[in-house]
């Protein structure tokens, strides 16, 4: 499959008007944020099904492509870690070596180089759109499993997105994360309109999940009553335990089903 990549360099605009922001979600873990102008995308994962090895003697298996083979122009990727396969595979690498900035934990930036950026937690930088609206992406505390994971899984980070200052209505993508204190003192600063989590109880050989499983959606959404939550990387790979129709479930057991939303792969969905 022949993916389509583009760059654009932004033409700043000094006012400061509010935008609308839509989201196109591409599969697994990958999403590409509108606010603008300005197109952001995730953790990019735009390799064809295949197989990846995850060590000496184990495979993971990309079970589906994106949703769209022609992605257009990115300015950032916002890169929660690049360890992983599953959060930036082969054709994702070839798009970082032309995106204008990539934003990831210092540990990346080290290991990729180019134009990719470390950020400690809590660190923000602000970039202007081309409409004038000043983007802050601010990240945030992650753990990619268990206390004690990062010798194993290594450091992730997430991201806020705010517009024009507005702490109440930003987008907070949690990254490669289970449910744990991090996420709670996130909630804690930020009062985000959209949490975006990366859901899919990841188990690639371990006994233990390594991204969000159903009970941790719960209580991200329980420590952010006000936000719409939005599942990512629950499909697409094989190493996924938990899929959309548990989410589906659980959320309806507990009768706040509308507080969940399931993006449609490849169509645009307007958030603001």
């Amino acid at each position: 499959m022949q993916m389509a990549f583009a760059v654009k360099i932004n033409h700043m605009n000094e006012l400061k008007i509010k935008t609308s922001v839509q989201v196109i979600y591409l599969g697994g873990p990958t999403v590409i944020f509108e606010i603008g102008g300005l197109r952001i995308m995730t953790d990019p994962t735009l390799d064809p099904p295949g197989d990846f090895p995850a060590g000496p003697d184990y495979i993971i298996k990309k079970l589906s492509g994106p949703a769209l083979q022609n992605i257009g122009e990115i300015d950032l990727v916002l890169l929660s870690h690049d360890q992983h396969d599953d959060n930036l595979d082969k054709a994702g690498r070839q798009l970082l070596s032309i995106v204008p900035q990539v934003l990831s934990t210092p540990a990346a930036a080290q290991r990729l180089g180019g134009t990719v950026k470390g950020m400690e937690p809590w660190q923000k930088i602000t970039i202007n759109a081309p409409s004038g609206d000043e983007i802050t992406i601010t990240a945030t505390p992650a753990r990619h499993g268990p206390a004690d994971v990062e010798k194993l899984a290594g450091d992730v980070t997430g991201f806020i997105i705010t517009i024009n200052g507005d702490k109440d209505s930003g987008i907070y993508l949690t990254g490669d994360t289970v449910f744990y204190q991090g996420v709670t003192e996130v909630a804690g600063r930020f009062k985000p309109k959209y949490v975006f989590v990366f859901a899919g109880a990841a188990k690639p050989r371990t006994p233990f999940s390594l991204t969000m499983d159903s009970n941790d959606v719960v209580d991200t959404a329980a420590a952010f009553p006000d936000a719409m939550i939005i599942p990512v990387h629950y499909e697409g790979w094989s190493h996924y335990s938990e899929g959309g129709d548990l989410l589906i479930g659980s959320f309806g057991a507990l009768g706040i089903a509308e507080r969940l939303k399931i993006l449609l792969p490849g169509v645009a969905t307007l958030l603001y």
